[in-house]
């Protein structure tokens, strides 16, 4: 493979170069757009040069401040996981035997458990105890090589409590270095103070909660839960448009549990993604592949709650959808902060091959959130986000399952994890 673009001006100081690596640039999907023994440079935070490790201009050499011998390991880029619900209090263990004593999802739901179990643990907490609480989680995804995150809000289900969850997520992105986006979803349940009284419940979304967060800025999209125990087509269909209005990108729950056709009303808005998708019809997919509506994968939550309608991975393929992966940690269906775990099941129980798991993180992902142009992706003018992994060759990170690899994650060029030991030359 040829280098990328070069962007190196021979005046411009490099921070940083990595070299005697093998890439998996994932610019070309199906072959992991491999680079065997190949390097980057970094400057101001941006790959500046990426190429074979033979082929690295002088003037990189001479001006990179730190050199970093990888010595054969493999980078991919950073890890993208674009789909979670990770800033939550409290447990949900108890549902979880309820569900192996018989129980349904839908019936817990209905029961006032489910999501509003979250909701009044959410509510009570502090800021700072829901901080505390939810960092532990995104410092385990770090270890796994995230560098960029989607962090919902949704247990809240007022305009305080939602604002509140914002605010964690923003803070969060701020302890860590990784990059946090952050999702609005204000339409996830009907909160038990809007009892049998939904359409009233959006009407507040629309009116009150969506306008108070994006005067605020704590968001970026819009998200909603389109499903029998949820919300109709008809009911989200306002708090997408009121989403839009509101200059937020649009995401959706949909076709998780049955075929509300909510697919179709996100390839209408525009929708980066519409996610989970086990009920998807071929008109649904069709819809997404004529408006470049990613599908993001949850094998998570179709394992832990025993799911047995897999998603239409065929289908998605013959039409061209590009398919994300995600962990969806929450609390309830899909208690995992592993994107490694999630690679693996979405190749055993999706039937995706290694390479569509991997750019399920990395560059699907980011077209997910929107974010394509500066993530997903190893090349010229990208921001400098990469995992390093202690593997013979990319499919190991779906092989192995329990295990992780990762020995460094890079932002932005600067380590922001590492096993130690790991490079020479210093850190950048």
């Amino acid at each position: 493979m040829q280098a990328s673009k070069e962007l190196f001006m021979p005046n411009e100081r490099v921070d940083s170069l990595w070299r005697n690596a093998h890439l998996a640039t994932m610019v070309d999907q199906s072959r992991y757009g491999v680079i065997r023994n190949g390097a980057m440079a970094v400057a101001q935070g941006q790959i500046v040069w990426i190429g074979p490790d033979e082929n690295i201009p002088s003037q990189v050499i001479e001006q990179a401040s730190s050199v970093h011998d990888l010595k054969q390991a493999w980078v991919t880029p950073g890890l993208i996981d674009c789909h979670t619900h990770l800033v939550y209090a409290g447990s949900r263990s108890a549902e979880f035997e309820m569900r192996l004593n018989g129980a349904t999802y839908e019936e817990i739901a209905r029961a006032g458990g489910g999501i509003l179990n979250t909701v009044h643990a959410v509510r009570a907490a502090t800021e700072q105890s829901l901080r505390q609480e939810s960092l532990p989680r995104l410092h385990a995804m770090q270890r796994e090589g995230i560098t960029t995150v989607e962090i919902k809000s949704g247990y809240g289900l007022n305009t305080e409590n939602e604002i509140k969850m914002l605010k964690v997520a923003r803070r969060l992105g701020r302890d860590t270095g990784i990059t946090v986006c952050p999702t609005l979803l204000g339409a996830h349940a009907l909160p038990p103070e809007f009892k049998d009284r939904p359409d009233d419940f959006i009407q507040r979304v629309v009116g009150e909660m969506l306008p108070a967060v994006a005067a605020a800025g704590l968001a970026s999209a819009v998200d909603a839960f389109c499903e029998r125990i949820a919300f109709t087509p008809e009911q989200v269909e306002k708090v997408l448009h009121a989403g839009l209005q509101q200059g937020l990108a649009v995401k959706l729950h949909a076709e998780q549990l049955s075929d509300q056709k909510g697919a179709i009303l996100a390839a209408r808005y525009g929708a980066l993604s519409a996610d989970h998708l086990e009920y998807l019809g071929d008109d649904g997919v069709k819809a997404m592949a004529d408006s470049g509506t990613v599908a993001v994968l949850l094998p998570g939550a179709f394992y832990f709650l025993n799911e047995t309608k897999k998603p239409p991975v065929n289908s998605l393929r013959a039409f061209g959808v590009p398919m994300a992966v995600s962990t969806d940690c929450n609390p309830g269906s899909s208690p995992t902060t592993s994107p490694l775990l999630m690679m693996n099941m979405a190749c055993v129980l999706f039937g995706l091959t290694p390479s569509e798991a991997l750019a399920g993180f990395t560059k699907n992902a980011a077209r997910a959130l929107g974010i394509q142009r500066d993530a997903g992706t190893l090349a010229a003018g990208k921001q400098a986000d990469f995992a390093v992994w202690d593997i013979q060759e990319p499919a190991e990170l779906a092989y192995t399952i329990g295990g992780n690899p990762c020995k460094l994650t890079v932002k932005a060029g600067k380590i922001c994890y590492s096993t130690t030991n790991t490079v020479k030359g210093g850190t950048s």
